[in-house]
């Protein structure tokens, strides 16, 4: 007789996973990366329609690269991000360009703004990493008025994001019971956490390309700079660090499109803008 032993569901511990997210976020300078994707941060404040005078969430702005593309738009903008660096680099940036914004450290989670309170939530590769997915889709489409338009660009799991989050989960495993980020990035799961109050989902697959001089020199800026493989190779010996480092480079060498002089590596994500209804 087979016996089949099921494994028990482990319910994550959110509290715990978040605090470890908000160090690894604050860990390096995720600015120097994140300003290089301020394109994707136009293009969704394009594909959302951001009107002069709009009341506009940018949930997990991180360096505020949807934040100032909504401000350059004279919308009305509010920045959140649980991480606190994070904003600073976001100020720093809004106060160059001379740009009003409003920001405020708080969890995409539990937001701390009155039901119907915005025009337009955005979020560029920030909302996707939230612990709790249905959770932080419901506290989105909570503060949103009814006919606002949510804006989220997410990477998607065939991408080159998505690969890569499989080969360090190879070497660093997510906590037990955890939703891959890379979910997010699929058109089903986004119906099934936005579909029930949403009166239409336009979802479009668009590219990033990252551009480094060489499958070396990008490992060694999302070394440094970039906290989640920042903390992926500090929690490895020495040993583990060469093969994770191998690993991510012929990822890349295999994903490169620009040939041997440089590196020109295309990055899906899926733009997605809700209207709520």
């Amino acid at each position: 007789m087979n016996l089949v032993v099921e494994r028990p569901f482990v319910t994550p511990d959110f509290t715990a996973i978040k605090q470890r997210q908000q160090a690894t976020w604050a860990s390096g300078d995720f600015a120097v990366i994140g300003t290089t994707l301020q394109i994707v941060g136009e293009s969704l404040a394009e594909a959302a329609d951001v009107h002069a005078g709009s009341a506009v969430l940018d949930v997990a702005a991180g360096n505020g690269n949807a934040t100032l593309a909504a401000a350059r738009r004279f919308a009305n903008v509010t920045a959140v991000d649980y991480v606190s660096v994070l904003l600073d680099k976001a100020r720093q940036r809004a106060i160059a360009e001379g740009l009003e914004v409003r920001f405020e450290v708080a969890d995409a989670e539990d937001l701390p703004f009155d039901d119907g309170h915005f025009d337009v939530v955005l979020s560029t590769f920030g909302a996707m990493f939230t612990p709790d997915h249905a959770r932080s889709a419901g506290e989105m489409l909570r503060v949103l008025r009814a006919g606002g338009r949510i804006g989220l660009a997410n990477w998607t799991p065939e991408g080159f994001i998505g690969r890569l989050f499989k080969v360090i989960g190879r070497y660093v495993p997510p906590p037990v019971g955890l939703q891959s980020p890379a979910l997010w990035g699929c058109e089903p799961h986004v119906v099934e956490l936005f579909g029930a109050r949403a009166a239409q989902i336009q979802c479009q697959r668009r590219i990033f390309n990252f551009r480094y001089r060489s499958p070396a020199h990008w490992v060694q800026v999302f070394r440094d700079f970039y906290g989640p493989t920042l903390k992926a190779f500090a929690a490895l010996d020495s040993v583990g660090q060469l093969a994770l480092e191998h690993d991510i480079k012929r990822l890349l060498e295999e994903l490169n499109i620009a040939g041997t002089a440089s590196l020109v590596v295309p990055g899906e994500y899926l733009e997605v803008v809700i209207t709520k209804a």
